[in-house]
């Protein structure tokens, strides 16, 4: 039988069908690779800051088309916004570093710094922390806080000294200050000028008068214990210029905000989320003075908050390259190619061709034909072998017109055919040639 033959328009659609296939699977291979992702965050605070500052960075991101963006779940604080992320309802979250379980947490930025301010009002004859005895502190903030009060409560044995603190929401503490119910507040805030104003609105300004900031004299103690803390000093003049109040530094905690991943997200994913939120710090910096406390976190391997291996990378510049991500493609790519190259010369000489049959396999079916011929029995068998002869020479002479280089050449063509058609006379003669009777 001669070689089996796929119609031209089926070939055709074959082969385009393949190329269409290759060529839609890259389009959505690159589609994919090249998509922004979507993190989403836990972030609250009592006054609403937070969320905005955040909704701002979101807006950001989607207008550079970062390859990150930003879906805000807002909480009622940083307790909840620490219990979202911990119970992995959220990617990431702005935590306080001394609020919540961040065991599974990991930081990408610190966002900004809170200092314990722990302030009289004007005429008030407490000046230090042995002066709290029997007195009533307000607490703005609550629940936030609870961690401070016990670390300031355990240093300076205030449960011994009669020492009560009592939570105030922020619109309630003045209040509370005018009619003596509290006669100390403690506030845990950034210093930055919205937050300064708050509290120089709690008490009535003069020259001759003006609140007190009593020292933690033990913060470098206990942030040795309490590493969510560090000793701080509040510049003289915080709260006032001229005169300058304080008079002079006083010294205190700060505890940091975090922004936190997963560890489980991509190093790269991470790396390049980092690099473009310290890109939209500087786009924001002017509209958002609070950005100012945005800065890297302590990449030491014994760090309070470990940072995330994806952000480390970014701080310390060691993210890879082009050629050190796609060197292997780089290398596997002209293997790739010339594989590639090898497979369209195939559906090249398919299309041209019509079949795959090599010298050796058309030779192969030709001798083929010549056993047939000596084992024929009918004029039609010689006949039918004659056509297949015909079909296999057309093809033949096909290939060789277009230059394929599995086309049998002339010669070797025209020996064969001839010695062919030499077996089929004699076969004809054979046949032909009355049979001999028995004893004749």
């Amino acid at each position: 039988m001669g070689a089996f033959r796929l119609p031209i328009w089926l070939r055709i659609v074959v082969v385009a069908g393949l190329v269409a296939l290759a060529a839609g699977a890259s389009y959505v291979a690159y589609r994919w690779y090249i998509r922004p992702v979507t993190l989403s965050i836990a972030v609250g605070s009592l006054d609403g800051e937070a969320p905005r500052v955040l909704s701002a960075f979101a807006s950001r991101l989607a207008a550079t088309n970062a390859p990150v963006r930003l879906k805000i779940v807002e909480t009622a604080g940083a307790a909840e916004s620490a219990s979202a992320f911990s119970t992995g309802k959220t990617d990431l979250a702005v935590v306080r570093g001394d609020v919540g379980d961040l065991s599974q947490a990991q930081a990408v930025v610190v966002l900004a710094q809170a200092v314990a301010l722990l302030v009289t009002p004007p005429g008030s004859s407490i000046t230090d922390m042995a002066g709290l005895k029997r007195v009533t502190v307000g607490v703005v903030g609550g629940e936030v806080n609870q961690k401070i009060v016990s670390v300031l409560t355990k240093a300076y044995n205030l449960d011994r000294a009669n020492v009560v603190f009592k939570n105030f929401a922020p619109a309630d503490i003045r209040q509370a200050l005018e009619t003596k119910e509290v006669r100390a507040v403690l506030l845990v805030l950034p210093l930055t000028e919205k937050y300064l104003s708050m509290v120089r609105g709690l008490f009535p300004q003069n020259v001759k008068a003006a609140p007190t900031l009593i020292p933690i004299e033990n913060a470098g103690a206990i942030a040795e214990e309490e590493r969510a803390y560090e000793s701080f000093d509040i510049p003289k003049g915080t709260l006032r210029g001229s005169p300058p109040n304080p008079d002079d530094d006083v010294t205190t905690l700060r505890v940091s905000f975090y922004l936190v991943a997963r560890k489980s997200l991509d190093n790269d994913l991470v790396a390049g989320f980092t690099q473009a939120l310290m890109s939209a710090r500087r786009d924001l910096l002017r509209e958002e003075p609070i950005l100012a406390q945005v800065k890297a976190p302590d990449t030491d391997p014994g760090a309070y908050l470990p940072v995330h291996a994806g952000a480390a990378e970014y701080y310390n510049g060691t993210q890879q390259g082009f050629l050190d991500k796609w060197s292997n493609v780089i290398f596997l790519a002209p293997m790739a190619l010339g594989a590639l190259a090898t497979v369209l010369a195939t559906a090249w000489r398919f299309l041209r061709s019509g079949d795959f049959q090599t010298k050796e396999a058309a030779l192969d079916s030709l001798y083929a034909l010549g056993r047939r011929i000596r084992n024929a029995e009918t004029e039609s068998e010689l006949s039918e072998i004659e056509n297949q002869i015909d079909e296999v020479l057309r093809a033949q002479r096909a290939r060789a017109a277009t230059d394929d280089e599995n086309a049998l050449d002339a010669a070797t063509l025209n020996v064969t055919a001839h010695r062919l058609e030499n077996l089929i006379h004699d076969r004809r003669s054979a046949l032909a040639a009355p049979t001999s009777k028995p004893g004749s």
